[in-house]
């Protein structure tokens, strides 16, 4: 599984760099799978969280690179230094799995694993031969390829992905991608597909899209919205999200700062909300409008996030 990683085309970004020979592709990895931390982690959608928490599993580094990544420290790293986090193995990462399902974890969630495939589907098959049967969630950026996707299918039971906005002008502006927004659809398309390979009755329930409003950007929200309604509303939930917070201290992968310095206002709010009256948008998830910077994640403590958010279960910090 590892020789995926040479050359890598593991993602949209294609570097074809040689990751098994130590070189570092665009998400600032090798081929060494790194782990940051591991929580049960209650600040995710209700129907993933249940009663027990998610059990969530934060993988170092990132294929895309947003200037206003509230887990940057995790994602791009800190001053030049690499994102934070330990090199694992397969038994290792099982071990994980197995510490966050002893703690009551309802699943098994990665985050930003879109660079990181081949050691992850090799971690999650140490963790099926060592008992873990916790349902697997796949949180990504949606910029995954449709290769790296298909070898998910067999591993992988939801589906969380962003949609962060489909004016390539804004994607490029912000995480250097200008063919996100093509590449997000084609992925998202893929996912639902997945879904629905597994026969499971809330297949719809099964792919939920994360999409984050940018202060000063509606008219990129509302584009997204638009989609959304015409091509999957039947088949996907939507999960709208207001927590963009100004992230001063970012090192991403964009050194100028051209991210918005504001929260989302009321009035912004108020605007989406009709939008989503507009394009008869009525199941799924919707935040409450927050603003301020306590809740935010510092992955160089043992529980980054505020306790009665999570509860840390392994630290690779």
């Amino acid at each position: 599984m590892k020789d995926l990683y040479n050359p890598c085309f593991l993602c949209p970004r294609n570097c074809g760099v040689d990751r098994l020979a130590g070189q570092a592709g665009y998400c600032g990895e090798t081929a060494s799978l790194r782990i940051a931390v591991a929580v049960i982690h209650r600040g995710e959608e209700p129907p993933l969280i249940g009663t027990g928490g998610s059990g969530t599993i934060f993988i170092s580094g990132c294929n895309l690179g947003c200037v206003f990544c509230q887990n940057y420290q995790v994602s791009q790293g800190i001053k030049g230094s690499p994102g934070l986090g330990k090199a694992v193995s397969a038994d290792d990462f099982a071990n994980i799995c197995i510490a966050l399902r002893d703690n009551g974890a309802e699943n098994i969630n990665i985050v930003t694993g879109s660079h990181a495939v081949a050691g992850i589907i090799e971690g999650l098959l140490a963790a099926r031969k060592a008992g873990v049967e916790l349902p697997v969630l796949w949180n990504s950026s949606g910029y995954d390829s449709q290769e790296a996707l298909e070898l998910l299918r067999e591993h992988v039971d939801i589906f969380l992905p962003d949609l962060k906005t489909l004016d390539s002008r804004v994607s490029a502006k912000f995480f250097n991608a200008p063919d996100y927004p093509d590449a997000a659809k084609a992925a998202i398309l893929k996912m639902i597909d997945i879904a629905n390979g597994k026969s499971c009755e809330n297949a719809r329930e099964k792919v939920i899209i994360r999409h984050l409003i940018l202060p000063g950007y509606l008219e990129s929200t509302r584009a997204v919205l638009r989609w959304f309604a015409e091509n999957i509303k039947d088949r996907a939930l939507l999960s709208l999200m207001t927590q963009y917070t100004p992230i001063p201290d970012s090192s991403g992968k964009l050194k100028e700062k051209t991210a918005p310095k504001r929260y989302v206002k009321k009035e912004d709010y108020e605007i989406v909300m009709k939008w989503l009256e507009e394009f008869e948008i009525e199941d799924g998830f919707c935040q409450e409008l927050i603003t301020g910077s306590e809740w935010l994640p510092d992955f160089r403590r043992l529980n980054p996030f505020p306790s009665r958010l999570s509860v840390p279960v392994w630290s690779g910090v």
